[in-house]
């Protein structure tokens, strides 16, 4: 069942390749970080999103587990364009 699951949130970022999210990933300890990027890529395990700092033109790529998706640790919105 789990690995349906898992499956299931794959083929739902596969779908959003290239699309602006809002992303809400847990530090810990009740501290969360927010950021908006563009779903990149798409691995077996991992995706990546490319995140455009605040009023800076510098940009990172961060990777994202799919099981953090599923336990909620990151959370993804898709932004309207």
């Amino acid at each position: 069942m789990q690995q349906r699951d898992i499956i299931n949130v794959r083929r739902a970022v596969d779908a959003n390749i290239g699309r602006r999210v809002r992303v809400k990933a847990n530090k810990g300890r009740h501290k969360y970080s927010i950021a908006e990027g563009i779903i990149q890529e798409s691995y077996p395990s991992i995706f990546t999103v490319r995140l455009s700092a605040d009023g800076d033109s510098s940009e990172r790529v961060v990777s994202y587990s799919y099981t953090d998706v599923l336990t909620r640790d990151v959370q993804l919105v898709i932004c309207k364009s």
